[in-house]
């Protein structure tokens, strides 16, 4: 018999428990930056070094952070289920704690593109500087979808949602659009849990289950309220 088809919406709140500062601190500020001089195509335009040193400084903190319990639980659930996960996250936690079919709406800190081109694109573990450049001869920028840009995985992604058994969220408050649209692709009537430490308001129809915990506790929650599904 085929496995479920199991969709998991992630957000910062899985990896926070990583050690991985979140977007929207009680403070305003991300790692002490405001996010419009560091993560906006104007702030690249007025201070790409500014924007480099950031980023690299991301890539580092995401480099030494470790998949926690909640991502490794997410990836656990591939023995039963056809797991698909959508993150908002630009880390590689999923995939370092095993899950295979992963797809990131907002980029990835370990790849970079060129400014003119986004179809060139190139893995990177180390610093961007100024200077260095595509194949196109432009300048280097991180892979990541910044405030104010399309977010060109969002169609593909809601086709994924749409065809879903299972739909799960965890670890996102769903403000930051249109990644908090996704819910609404979900089919009527399919079991949805959403986790999370602060619950938000889930409008989409159908049976939902939420449990208000912390993603590493909700996700083990979660495994067995799932262990009761099969």
């Amino acid at each position: 018999m085929a496995k479920k088809k199991l969709v998991v919406l992630t957000g910062a709140g899985i990896s926070a428990e990583s050690g991985i500062k979140t977007f929207r601190d009680s403070d305003g500020l991300w790692n002490g930056y405001n996010i419009e001089d560091v993560a906006t195509p104007r702030a690249w335009r007025k201070d790409p070094q500014l924007v480099l040193d950031f980023y690299n400084m991301r890539r580092r903190d995401v480099a030494k952070a470790q998949p926690n319990a909640a991502h490794l639980g997410l990836a656990q659930l591939q023995t039963n289920f056809d797991v698909h996960i959508i993150t908002q996250n630009i880390d590689d936690l999923h995939e370092r704690a095993g899950s295979t079919h992963v797809l990131h709406l907002h980029g990835e800190i370990f790849k970079m593109r060129s400014e003119k081109n986004e179809e060139l694109i190139y893995p990177i573990t180390t610093d961007i500087a100024l200077g260095d450049t595509a194949e196109d001869g432009a300048q280097l920028r991180p892979h990541i979808v910044w405030f104010e840009e399309a977010v060109p995985m969002i169609a593909p992604a809601a086709n994924i949602v749409a065809g879903a058994d299972i739909f799960v969220v965890v670890g996102t408050s769903l403000v930051v659009y249109p990644a908090a649209g996704l819910v609404n692709y979900a089919p009527y009537g399919i079991p949805k849990f959403i986790i999370d430490k602060h619950i938000p308001y889930l409008s989409s129809g159908g049976q939902i289950t939420a449990i208000e915990l912390p993603a590493t506790k909700g996700v083990q929650q979660l495994q067995q309220l799932l262990d009761n599904m099969l």
